[in-house]
């Protein structure tokens, strides 16, 4: 079973989703950090489309990468199945490659058709992932009001800003 300390591996977690066909964009510090960001993260955030196929396809790599509740008591019932996560918005996870959130409508983003078509697509692996916008990352960071989205959004600024000027 994972643990909160094990090891942090968001590539593998990302080649899982990819291999079984789910429709996600990453978003969060992974993203950030595809766009150049120096700033770390421990967890691997995505936004998700949220139709039924895609949900039954994010439920089995869930149960496939030994997914629990992250910060959840262990008596929690919960049933990780495709009704669970429909009737939720968002479930942050520990599985076998680190902390996994699950958001289905992040703050700040715009729905999430808009948000896939305006993702940056980047070779990982192999594998065509979509990676939010530092315009859409920027939002999302200051939608959560927290200190450290704050700095992070003003370093996605910079980078944005950096990028526009050489013509990107």
């Amino acid at each position: 079973m994972p643990t909160e300390s094990d090891q942090f591996d968001p590539l593998l977690l990302l080649g899982r989703l990819a291999d079984a066909g789910v429709d996600f964009v990453v978003i969060g510090g992974v993203a950030g950090g595809a766009h150049g960001s120096s700033y770390p993260t421990y967890d691997l955030d995505i936004a998700y489309e949220r139709s039924r196929e895609n949900i039954e396809k994010i439920v089995r790599v869930l149960r496939e990468v030994n997914a629990k509740l992250r910060g959840a008591p262990a008596d929690v019932a919960f049933q990780l199945d495709a009704r669970t996560i429909e009737n939720g918005s968002h479930f942050t996870f520990l599985t076998d490659y680190g902390a996994f959130d699950l958001l289905s409508d992040p703050g700040g983003a715009p729905p999430y058709p808009a948000l896939r078509k305006a993702a940056a697509r980047r070779e990982v692996n192999g594998r065509l992932i979509h990676f939010a916008s530092l315009d859409h990352l920027i939002a999302m960071k200051d939608a959560s009001g927290r200190t450290k989205d704050k700095l992070m959004g003003t370093e996605y600024r910079v980078l944005a800003d950096e990028i526009r000027r050489r013509g990107d």
